[in-house]
């Protein structure tokens, strides 16, 4: 029988923090599953925040993501570029960045890309398994 399973943001099973600007805590349950909560204060840009923990020209994450509040602007590698705000829903594929505009932070629940986001390349391998001594080119 499967368990019915409650976690709250409040207390996150992990908070990754970015270089600067906010913040991502992350539920993890059963099977995979993982839930974040991205906390993106005003100033937050991936490209100056989380770049240099993911190590990729732009994101390379996909997100499903519903925004609490705040407002954020998403580029895509091809150029096109929309804005999102509260009560929007997006589906965002990877190779993009992202930043906030406004004065307000920005909360956005993703319920696809939080399994590795914001994680350094080490960290990700240790979690799948690999040591970083027997992950391809991270030694």
């Amino acid at each position: 029988m499967s368990e019915f399973i409650i976690k709250r943001f409040s207390t996150p099973d992990e908070r990754r923090p970015f270089e600067a600007h906010g913040h991502a805590d992350v539920l993890q349950f059963d099977g995979g599953r993982t839930v974040g909560m991205g906390v993106f204060e005003p100033g937050w840009k991936w490209s100056q925040d989380v770049k240099p923990i993911a190590g990729t020209e732009s994101c390379q994450v996909a997100h499903s993501i519903y925004v609490v509040s705040g407002r954020m602007v998403v580029k895509m590698d091809d150029g096109d570029e929309n804005e999102m705000g509260p009560g929007d829903v997006a589906i965002i594929p990877p190779g993009h960045d992202a930043w906030v505009i406004g004065n307000e932070p920005c909360l956005c629940v993703d319920f696809e890309g939080m399994a590795e986001y914001a994680q350094r390349e080490a960290t990700k391998s240790t979690r799948s398994g690999m040591t970083p001594e027997s992950a391809p080119g991270l030694h």
